[in-house]
């Protein structure tokens, strides 16, 4: 602050209040927020004397302008309000979650036949949330599988209808129950809603228990039908639990807390357990400023993420206690409406759990190091490809293509993606060369890059077409051969009206790279990063096109075996190369698989099989796919 008397009748004039305080620069930038029990004690402290402040916090003083404080009625509003202030200023001297994306969250809406959605926040609105999740492809998974044993309406009608109407397609494939059509009661829907919640929440045991009963019940009562429904959700249920591990011999909800820390940063692994049953994990990293205490990490872990979970157990095991303990307990215990306890396990299976944590977040914690240190050596690699190779632009996109074919015959073409130096896989994509005759790999080459930027274009123009397929265009093209094949590449573009994008192709034999137009092919170092990255790409793309042409021909080679065996029609054809794929599939199935996969008598799929095994086919074969 300005001088030390204006600083010292601030101090006076601090509340004893609970409440949150805000330490800032020069400059009014937030540099600190920090709860407090009693404001005026702890705001007071930064401003003693400094020895026997850490060295982070001695750093902190040293840049303290002014501060501000806010009160609370209680604690607990304290630990909430910190919580929104840090997400809100993200100051540098506090522990706070790095991810700045909203982790989602599954919400059962408030609603007459309520439905499941992905949300990205959570509101005190009255509704059940379940999450945060970090893991968005284990949440859409668990959403699935409810899906598929609980048929919830996905639909955005508001029910009930005042004229009830035809279900839809849903209905008819089991994803639906039919509010719209009144096929089901509000109450039986209610219950579906519930057992959804009971799967969201880890509760498989008891969800099961619930199912037998109904099963039981149903079958008393002579509901045949409705009983065997419960009894294949209670086996699909059996198959999820079968995967969890049992971790501790006591029924008690905890969560695990195991956390690991580095320099500058954090990881935190928690894993739910649910009926003594791991039921989940989830990785969270955090900046933390360097000299920044375990226990201050942890007690930041604790604020931030219990403050927006959808539930809170019973216990949390950690390794070692956190800065504020007790006041940490009973602020989640006013959350919950319960006591909650933090305990740091001293031995036994509970220490076991809390020490295996502490691994898993120490691995997860090098290989996010790892990973940074890869996204530097990319952003280096491609700012170097600029430079090397006097690019237009940055090549954020970059797209490679490679022909795969065996003497002309199923012929494919791959196009792989990278995106800021790595590979978007979703982004893939497969083409089957439709050109016939002698094999012209510049041909091929031609067609597919055509048939990709031809179908971009199209879905650019088409207004109704938000975000195609091929609708992003890459900054940067990769043809994998030299002059010949880049040439039919620019002028796949160029007949296409397609300026300012670099393209360049890359040979094999020397590792050469050549630019439309350039008498001399360009070699970059053979150790340079630049090079190395479009070895990888070019590779990729390789790898993608040989995996895709490899499964046609295994996929040909069948077909042409299946011909030779009476009683195979094309239907029936169809069925056993879509279930098996390849000769080598359908040889090692048994004759229950086959007959069942094709829907034929057991006596023709005996007969497949022997012939198959005939060791005279095998010798009259061209070749083994």
């Amino acid at each position: 602050m300005s001088n030390d008397p204006q600083r010292e009748e601030k101090l006076a004039a601090l509340p004893t209040s609970p409440g949150v305080y805000l330490m800032k620069d020069a400059h009014g930038d937030v540099l600190y927020v920090g709860k407090a029990a009693i404001l005026r004690s702890r705001v007071r402290s930064y401003f003693q004397s400094p020895d026997n402040f850490h060295r982070r916090t001695q750093a902190l003083v040293l840049e303290i302008a002014d501060f501000e404080v806010i009160q609370t009625a209680t604690e607990s509003e304290a630990f909430l309000l910190e919580d929104s202030l840090i997400k809100r200023y993200q100051p540098r001297f506090n522990v706070r979650l790095r991810d700045d994306k909203r982790y989602p969250y599954l919400k059962i809406t408030d609603e007459a036949f309520p439905r499941v959605r992905i949300v990205r926040r959570r509101y005190p609105d009255g509704t059940r949330y379940f999450g945060p999740y970090t893991n968005a492809k284990a949440m859409r998974a668990t959403l699935k599988l409810a899906q598929k044993l609980f048929p919830i309406r996905s639909c955005s009608l508001d029910l009930p209808l005042k004229t009830p109407r035809r279900p839809c397609l849903n209905y008819h494939i089991g994803r639906c129950s039919g509010p719209c059509a009144e096929l089901i009661t509000q109450a039986e829907y209610g219950q579906l809603i519930d057992q959804a919640a009971m799967l969201f929440d880890g509760r498989i045991s008891g969800l099961m228990t619930r199912l037998e009963k109904a099963m039981r019940a149903a079958a008393v009562s002579e509901r045949f039908e409705r009983a065997a429904h419960l009894r294949d959700q209670h086996h699909a249920l059996q198959r999820s639990l079968e995967s969890q591990s049992v971790v501790l011999s006591d029924q008690t909800d905890r969560d695990v807390i195991g956390l690991a820390s580095e320099e500058d940063r954090a990881c935190v692994l928690l894993f739910a357990v649910r009926d003594g049953r791991l039921v989940g994990r989830q990785t969270f990293f955090l900046r933390a400023p360097e000299d920044t205490a375990n226990s201050e990490i942890l007690d930041a872990f604790i604020t931030q993420y219990y403050a927006n979970a959808s539930s809170i157990p019973r216990e949390i095991l950690a390794p070692f206690n956190a800065d504020h303990q007790d006041a940490l307990s009973q602020w989640m215990s006013d959350l919950r409406g319960r006591k909650v306890e933090i305990k740091v396990p001293q031995r036994g299976e509970k220490r076991s759990l809390v020490a295996m944590a502490c691994e898993n977040a120490k691995f997860a914690l090098k290989q996010d190091q790892k990973q940074t240190a890869l996204r530097k050596e990319t952003s280096s690699a491609l700012i170097e490809l600029v430079d090397s190779l006097g690019l237009n632009g940055f090549p954020q996109r970059i797209e490679a293509f490679d022909i795969s074919n065996t003497q002309g015959e199923e012929a494919t073409g791959s196009m792989v993606v990278f995106e800021n130096g790595r590979p978007r896989r979703d982004a893939y994509r497969h083409f089957k060369v439709h050109l016939s005759g002698k094999p012209d790999d510049y041909a091929m080459m031609k067609e597919v890059v055509r048939r990709r930027f031809r179908r971009g274009l199209a879905e650019l123009a088409n207004p109704t077409i938000a975000r195609g397929k091929f609708s992003d265009l890459p900054d940067l093209v990769l043809i994998d051969g030299g002059k010949g094949q880049l040439k039919v590449a620019v002028d796949v573009l160029q007949e296409l009206n397609i300026e300012g994008m670099d393209v360049i192709g890359l040979a094999k034999r020397e590792e050469e790279v050549f630019k439309p137009g350039g008498s001399q092919s360009i070699r970059l170092p053979m150790e340079s990063e630049a090079l190395l990255l479009l070895r990888r790409i070019r590779d990729e793309a390789h790898r993608f096109a040989i995996t895709y042409h490899r499964r046609l021909r295994s996929a040909r080679s069948l077909s042409s075996v299946l011909d030779d065996i009476a009683g195979i029609g094309p239907k029936r054809k169809s069925a056993l190369m879509k279930t098996f794929g390849s000769v080598d599939r359908l040889a090692q199935a048994t004759p229950e698989d086959v007959a069942l996969s094709a829907g034929i008598p057991q006596a023709l799929a005996s007969r497949i099989l022997s012939h198959l095994k005939d060791p005279s086919r095998d010798a009259a074969a061209p070749f083994s796919p």
